[in-house]
């Protein structure tokens, strides 16, 4: 196999769960191919650079393998090879996530009449 379809490739390293995700990500530049916007129909060959933006992270990696078929996880890790800045970027914005909600904490029971009552009133400012 000498080449296959962006989207094709996208969704047998696991990327997106269906290839109509993966298409849509490309058409709507959730995906760079050696820094410049691709189609889902573009072909990707071993040693591509790709950005792929998938949620608030964001993937640089190489193509090292192609495959047209999905398979399980341990295998679709050998299609690819993250950079190193990108793996720390990704886990600094997720520690700093993490640090971000680490002040919330959800309540333990359901609010009770008077609670919700509160919060009503909280939603309506003329309703006191």
């Amino acid at each position: 196999m000498q080449a296959v379809r962006l989207d094709v490739w996208l969704w047998a390293a696991r990327f997106y769960k269906t290839r109509s995700l993966a298409k849509q990500a490309v058409e709507t530049g959730k995906v760079d191919v050696g820094g410049q916007r691709a189609k889902a129909s573009r072909v990707v060959r071993v040693g591509d650079a790709l950005r792929v933006a998938r949620g608030e992270e964001t993937f640089e990696i190489s193509v090292l393998a192609l495959s047209d078929t999905r398979g399980p996880a341990s295998t679709a890790q050998t299609l690819y090879a993250e950079s190193e800045a990108s793996r720390l970027a990704r886990e600094q914005l997720r520690a700093q996530r993490i640090a971000e909600r680490n002040g919330y904490r959800a309540p333990e029971t359901k609010p009770d009449k008077r609670a919700r009552k509160l919060i009503r009133a909280l939603g309506d400012i003329d309703a006191l």
